[in-house]
């Protein structure tokens, strides 16, 4: 068990980011088969077809080689991020950046619960350049796992983000871990994790970053070379490949038409157009005509946060979906 123990200072401290390196060695885990594919099944079969053509890169294979469910997995594939919105150009760079010396350390940790390797992976663990091919190779599993559905997912992400710092920021550490994952518990100013290793960490006024995920469970990381993070499931992702099958009997769909009725429905919290055209497999343009009329209607309002613009349902949406 993982036990974090928080300070008075932390709270105040304590942020949200993104990880989209993260996202990619986990993808890679999961379409190789090395990690469990959980409720994104239907993405996997989407980007199979993508991932063979990289597949048989020797350093895409030791990359795979070493993701694995249990124990601990090289840090410098993905740093954690430094501040909410650190793009994909600058995890890479962090990466890229890595000490020779510090990752072969990192690998050789890593290989200590593994079988050994195949020559031509053992080959890349002993590259000199094994820093330089392990991000080209992650930059071309990038490109065909994520890049193309990455809109969408970031959306996904920032949901979840505004959902949970604002249930921090009001209420604190117990409400804000509320939910985030049956392994992940407050206790008497102590954050309990149950994983695989026992570890114990003051956060000192550090604070923690709290990173939500697509495609893992929940991940700690207290090395002292990165920000204490806890990286955990973003809410809402399975929803994305669910089937949208019809109410028998929708009151609402006949009233306001279906899709405006599952938008309306959509938003029993404050949504992008992007998460609600993913939701809802309608085109970002269909979405925003749709809103454009429960707005008009008195049914919907929109306000910015940051660089979001949020959609959410006024009293009288709130009574309809209700009603209905």
């Amino acid at each position: 068990m993982y036990r974090i123990k928080v300070g008075p200072g932390d709270l105040a401290a304590s942020r949200f980011g993104i990880a989209p390196l993260f996202e990619t060695v986990i993808a890679v885990g999961i379409v190789t088969e090395r990690i469990p594919v959980g409720p994104v099944r239907p993405w996997l079969e989407r980007v199979r077809p993508a991932f063979r053509t990289i597949a048989d890169d020797p350093a895409v294979r030791a990359l795979a080689f070493l993701m694995h469910e249990r124990g601990y997995v090289a840090d410098f594939f993905s740093p954690p991020p430094t501040r909410p919105n650190q793009t994909v150009a600058e995890q890479f760079a962090v990466t890229r950046a890595t000490p020779l010396e510090q990752a072969r350390a990192e690998i050789a940790r890593t290989l200590e619960t593994l079988p050994e390797p195949e020559p031509d992976v053992r080959d890349v663990l002993e590259s000199p350049d094994m820093v330089r091919r392990f991000a080209d190779c992650m930059e071309r599993a990038w490109a065909v796992l994520i890049e193309p559905e990455w809109p969408v997912l970031r959306s996904i992400l920032e949901q979840d983000i505004l959902y949970r710092a604002g249930r921090l920021a009001a209420y604190g550490w117990a409400q804000a871990l509320d939910g985030l994952s049956r392994k992940v518990r407050w206790r008497d100013g102590v954050i309990e994790a149950d994983l695989r290793d026992d570890a114990v960490v003051e956060l000192d006024g550090a604070g923690l970053m709290f990173v939500p995920t697509i495609f893992s469970e929940i991940t700690v990381t207290l090395e002292r070379n990165w920000p204490y993070t806890l990286m955990y499931p973003a809410r809402g992702v399975a929803a994305l490949w669910e089937g949208r099958e019809p109410r028998e009997g929708d009151a609402l769909a006949r009233l306001l038409g279906r899709t405006r009725a599952d938008l309306l429905r959509a938003l029993a919290e404050p949504a992008t157009t992007t998460w609600l055209g993913a939701r809802l497999r309608v085109s970002l343009g269909g979405v925003g005509d749709h809103l454009a009329v429960l707005r008009a209607s008195g049914l919907v309002t929109r306000e910015r946060s940051g660089r979001s613009v949020l959609y959410r349902r006024t009293a009288v949406g709130d009574v309809l979906v209700g009603a209905s």
